[in-house]
């Protein structure tokens, strides 16, 4: 895998924590979620993994440095 295929899943694996953390903030401030909510996160956490995956098989894996809130 090339640097730049590699730069485009790392792109695109920050996209999806992007609609992870979007999806989450909606959902907590909701009484109550929608199941369509809940399936939509676990849509986009299983689109992460398959990233994570990618990533790892190009010998690249995903390194977390930590927490850092959206602003």
């Amino acid at each position: 895998m090339t640097s730049e295929e590699i730069e485009d899943l790392n792109r695109a694996r920050a996209a999806l924590a992007r609609q992870r953390n979007a999806i989450a903030r909606r959902l907590s401030g909701l009484d109550v979620a929608p199941i369509s909510m809940a399936e939509d996160l676990t849509r986009t956490l299983l689109a992460i993994e398959a990233v994570d995956r990618a990533l790892v098989d190009a010998g690249q894996p995903h390194v977390d440095i930590g927490y850092a809130p959206d602003p």
